[in-house]
């Protein structure tokens, strides 16, 4: 629009892009139009517009998700987070220049909308609110591009949807998991990946809470290691300062050496890194870890009361009688883990060994829908056979050394456990492969976004 074009417009102040001089909290709230218009006002969230907010004002923000225009309207859904809004403005309550504006506004793009919260007639279908917003003044204070990488409204689509359009001829967009991935900023926003988040967060904290009220504290292990915590050649190694390191696969080490710094009952939630080459739907190299640890008084089995329990060996000849080959002292793949729903095998390092059977520990594992999610066991908590023992598993002594000192100053029993949270989620939601899960997956192949 020309600069003589807005002069002559009655409404040239109730739209336009916001500036960053705007946004400033040393701006004159005179200093624009924006500015001026939201000055004193409270900021609605899109989730809390309902029916009894009928005939009030508000001051909402939010992504214009789809826009439908007509001749003489515009309807533009306005979306925060997962929640949707229908916005119409009316070319006699706006101008005919706004309508133009409103057309010309690309999808993703972050707009300011006053308006008057109304009921319609025709109850409002395709939002989350049921209340349509009168548009009085809309500013954009951010433009997306004209053209994105991916469609939010196609990244939503579900497969059941995908199919249906299939079988009419009509077959619809359907976004692939690289694409999805590669463009995961975009792909997060849609309605699905909003609540798996949701549900990721929602699972840690009663996971918080819940070893809380059992008298857990919360610590913070280090990432960066002069040796490996599990053993193996699944590990990142680095430089540090000259210094060879790795980054930790686990907070195991430190949680014990909690345990041993009398914290008795420890919990840790953070990344954890494995230099596997695995490129199965469960796996990770960087995921999130839940931890445990506590001192116990007896055995492992504090661990598992009221709970199925299963021995190796019980479980291979369960998995014979069903015709499933296995390794008896092996550990069992995927196919074997669902179809036994149970998996017991040898462990770490410092891991206890069976009492009664050398070649097996005093260890277990927990299961969703078939497939593990949490593995923990009783620990060694003498110096002497965990410096034997990691020995045997290859490991350089010298790089465990204030590990393994920690047992010689005094150490109770211990045991404890780790979960992948993503796992969790992904079978919790019976989805089919973790990166689902993950906000921004790493695995052998990704390293950005």
């Amino acid at each position: 629009m020309s600069r003589e074009e807005e002069e002559h417009d009655e409404f040239s102040s109730n739209y336009g892009d916001v500036t960053l001089d705007e946004l400033q909290p040393t701006a004159d709230p005179k200093a624009g139009k924006w500015r001026e218009a939201v000055e004193g006002k409270k900021w609605t969230e899109v989730s809390d517009l309902v029916e009894e907010m009928a005939g009030s004002e508000v001051l909402i923000r939010g992504r214009v998700h789809t826009y439908r225009p007509q001749s003489s309207k515009v309807f533009v859904i306005l979306r925060q987070s997962g929640c949707t809004v229908q916005c119409v403005a009316k070319q006699s309550n706006v101008g005919v220049n706004m309508i133009k504006y409103l057309k010309q506004l690309s999808y993703e793009s972050f707009v300011d909308v006053i308006g008057v919260v109304v009921v319609p007639k025709d109850p409002v279908k395709g939002t989350t609110q049921k209340v349509e917003i009168q548009v009085r003044k809309v500013y954009c204070v951010n433009r997306a591009l004209e053209r994105l990488p991916l469609g939010v409204e196609d990244a939503a689509r579900s497969e059941a949807d995908i199919e249906k359009s299939l079988e009419t001829g009509t077959p619809a967009v359907r976004v692939n998991q690289d694409t999805r991935l590669n463009n995961r900023v975009v792909d997060i926003r849609t309605p699905a990946n909003q609540a798996i988040v949701s549900i990721g967060c929602q699972f840690e904290n009663f996971f918080r809470g819940k070893l809380l009220s059992m008298g857990f504290v919360s610590i913070h292990t280090p990432k960066l290691l002069a040796g490996s915590s599990e053993g193996g050649s699944a590990v990142f190694r680095l430089d540090y300062k000259g210094q060879p390191a790795c980054l930790a696969q686990s907070p195991q080490l430190h949680k014990q050496m909690a345990i041993c710094g009398d914290l008795r009952r420890v919990f840790v939630v953070g990344p954890v890194f494995r230099a596997e080459d695995s490129f199965t739907h469960r796996h990770l190299c960087e995921f999130v870890g839940l931890d445990g640890e506590m001192e116990i008084y007896k055995d492992y089995s504090e661990f598992l009361v009221k709970t199925l329990r299963l021995t190796f060996e019980e479980g291979t000849q369960m998995l014979k009688e069903a015709g499933v080959e296995v390794d008896p002292l092996g550990d069992l793949n995927t196919e074997s883990e669902r179809k036994l729903g149970q998996l017991c095998s040898v462990r770490p390092f410092y891991t206890m060994p069976c009492a009664d059977n050398p070649l097996y520990s005093n260890s277990f594992d927990v299961f969703i829908r078939g497939e593990e999610i949490m593995s923990g066991g009783q620990r060694v908590h003498v110096p002497e056979v965990l410096e034997k023992r990691a020995r045997e598993c290859g490991i350089d002594v010298k790089t465990i050394s204030t590990y393994i000192d920690s047992f010689k100053y005094g150490a109770p029993p211990l045991g404890g456990f780790g979960v992948v949270l993503e796992r969790v989620v992904m079978l919790f939601c019976a989805l089919n492969n973790i990166r689902k899960t993950s906000l921004f997956p790493r695995d052998p192949q990704r390293l950005s976004p």
